[in-house]
């Protein structure tokens, strides 16, 4: 259930794009990122810190693709949200000396410390490549090309996660011996 919570504002942006084009899918997207944080919310009492990012992200490049009638806002949202995720990972650990993905999972998962800072510095690869990759697209091809790029772009969070659960299970084993 959490799974189709989680994909279903992309997924009724895709099925709006295709129907009524890139404005209105803009608009459902909006809409349904509103309801799902709106329902989170009701259900959990409060919003991460990167949903609420995500959110207000949604509705600012959104409501600048609306009222400026200028798609590259929309394309453009996820080169800023993957680059900024990249920054706070990076600056967290590298000045603050903050891991955040531990901070955030270390009661959830019983690992390493150095195998923290291996996830941490991870995240940020991934982040600073998904950054680009996108920038890259929204820059250089139509936004036809750049849908059907984020609908089977989804092949890169499936790998990287997999990697991920693959890198920690190896470590959790360990930690349970």
């Amino acid at each position: 259930m959490k799974l189709l919570l989680d994909f279903l504002p992309i997924m009724l942006f895709f099925g709006a794009y295709k129907t009524y084009g890139v404005y209105v899918a803009t608009g459902v997207l909006m809409a349904a990122t509103a309801v799902q944080m709106a329902y989170i919310y009701f259900k959990e009492g409060r919003l991460e810190t990167m949903q609420k990012v995500t959110l207000a992200m949604i509705l600012i490049f959104g409501a600048l693709t609306i009222g400026l009638h200028d798609d590259r806002f929309i394309k453009w949202k996820p080169t800023f949200l993957y680059a900024g995720m990249a920054i706070g990972l990076a600056v967290a650990l590298w000045i603050y000396k903050k891991n955040f993905l531990h901070l955030l999972l270390g009661k959830q998962l019983m690992l390493p410390t150095p195998v923290w800072m291996n996830l941490n510095v991870a995240w940020i690869a991934y982040c600073v490549f998904m950054s680009a990759v996108n920038g890259f697209v929204a820059a250089f091809y139509s936004t036809d090309d750049w849908v059907n790029f984020k609908l089977w772009g989804y092949i890169f969070p499936v790998v990287f996660l997999a990697a991920q659960a693959l890198y920690i299970a190896k470590h959790v084993e360990k930690s349970d011996e």
